[in-house]
């Protein structure tokens, strides 16, 4: 039998230029970026609607008791319900059907926990460890490397703490507001962003530096609206409930990019202004590092502003990467330049504290790792050894497998610790979970560890 030999010829050969003509439709104009914008609008909400109640609202799914015993509160099932039924006010649950499985809405299993930690075995951890006077940490998750599960890996490690027990905030500081929308975050406008925390921080330099201005004779620096509006700024009224009744969000929105602007116009102004403190102590001083255990910082994919003011408000980094040569490459790219950047601000601010007899500064975090997402042991376990071998303890020796699980999840607007195992069966459950569950093992390794040195720090001090 004979082949047409044109069939053999890659798709590339013989293209018709008149047929290529017709097929290429019209110039494309600017307008034609709001339409394409207004499309995936309406396609953002339909996507995101699927996963919201009849009233619109984002509602957390409930729990079963296996997954109560096995993944939440450390008890065998039949000492569980020995304990609802001897305790008729604690929360009983409700069965979908006569005489079947209970289910637990999360708030009731945070009160379940609560009471096996005052009443049951002192044994055994029934609420995450958290030293009593200490301030939350921060964990910001940050690579200027796009597609590699930063934002994901952030809303599941957030999820994870909150079902171990942690009362979490998560701030979107990704102007996309890709976080944001996982929690259900509803953004109008940079004024219900982190931007008018960074503004206020601004004006209150700006304000204590017109009064040096004053007294040696010179011209104050006008405070604009903007600054003058921020000043009566608190961070409590950004804090927005989620569907998770302990995480909430400070959203992001695409204005909040403009402070990618803004900030360097502020910096001109006033060399003098600590941008890179203006989160931290924003935070600080309106006590929500008091009022959290872990706060989740998603940054953007660049080493802009925002991201050089996450990363140095977090006490701990992670660095997410595929493991690919090109990958390695970028994020490789991404640590030098985050020494170039960290060494220049804390070399020009030192050489003034030198001037002034000041002490420096020198940034510190309690822990820096990389680690590999998106993995595929098949097809990647050569180059992720190599990774290894080259990054040393730098790189979390887990990696993040891709699963089945994962995938649909995502396809279905939610994390995984949000799907409900009856859409798969508990042993595809328990194997998709189970690389996130150890990613968070990884992290709370790392937060209990620099807790108990911050307060090993603090005694030797008293």
């Amino acid at each position: 039998m004979k082949t047409d030999p044109k069939n053999d010829l890659p798709p590339y050969f013989n293209i018709d230029p008149d047929t290529a003509l017709g097929t290429l439709g019209g110039p494309f104009e600017t307008e034609g970026f709001a339409r394409i914008a207004q499309a995936c609008e309406a396609g953002r909400r339909d996507l995101a609607g699927r996963g919201l109640e009849e009233d619109g609202r984002r509602q957390l799914r409930l729990f079963s008791t296996w997954e109560i015993t096995r993944y939440l509160i450390p008890v065998a099932v039949g000492h569980f319900r020995r304990v609802l039924k001897q305790n008729p006010e604690l929360p009983q649950g409700r069965s979908e059907t006569e005489g079947g499985a209970k289910w637990f809405t999360l708030d009731e299993v945070l009160r379940l926990r609560a009471h096996f930690a005052a009443e049951g075995s002192k044994a055994k951890n029934y609420k995450p460890w958290r030293p009593e006077g200490l301030p939350a940490k921060m964990v910001a998750v940050a690579n200027f490397k796009g597609g590699v599960g930063k934002t994901s890996t952030c809303a599941h490690l957030a999820m994870s703490a909150a079902l171990d027990g942690y009362k979490v905030l998560v701030i979107d500081l990704d102007s996309q507001g890709s976080m944001t929308s996982i929690f259900g975050g509803k953004v109008e406008d940079e004024w219900q962003t982190v931007f008018p925390l960074l503004a206020r921080h601004y004006g209150q330099h700006l304000r204590t530096e017109n009064q040096r201005r004053l007294d040696r004779g010179e011209a104050p620096i006008p405070l604009d609206d903007t600054l003058t509006e921020a000043l009566d700024t608190q961070a409590q009224r950004l804090v927005q409930k989620t569907h998770w009744p302990n995480i909430d969000l400070i959203g992001a929105q695409l204005n909040l990019y403009w402070a990618e602007f803004q900030i360097p116009v502020w910096r001109m102004q006033a060399r003098g202004w600590k941008l890179w403190d203006a989160l931290t102590e924003s935070l600080e001083a309106d006590g929500l590092l008091d009022d959290y255990d872990v706060i989740f910082l998603d940054t953007p994919p660049a080493l802009g502003y925002l991201t050089i003011n996450g990363l140095a408000a977090a006490d701990i980094l992670l660095v997410p990467l595929g493991a690919s040569f090109l990958e390695f490459d970028s994020t490789g790219r991404f640590f030098d330049m985050l020494h170039s950047t960290f060494s220049s601000i804390e070399e020009a601010e030192n050489m003034a504290a030198r001037a002034l007899g000041r002490e420096g500064l020198s940034f510190q975090w309690d822990a820096v790792r990389a680690v590999i997402t998106r993995y595929d042991g098949t097809q990647q376990a050569e180059l992720a050894a190599l990774m290894q071998a080259y990054l040393g303890p730098v790189l979390s020796p887990h990696r993040q497998d891709y699963t089945a699980l994962i995938g649909q999840a995502g396809e279905q607007v939610r994390g995984i610790y949000e799907a409900d195992y009856r859409d798969f069966n508990r042993e595809t459950y328990a194997r998709g979970r189970e690389t996130f569950d150890a990613t968070y093992a990884a992290l709370k390794q790392l937060l209990l560890g620099s807790w108990r040195r911050d307060e090993q720090m603090a005694e030797a001090a008293e």
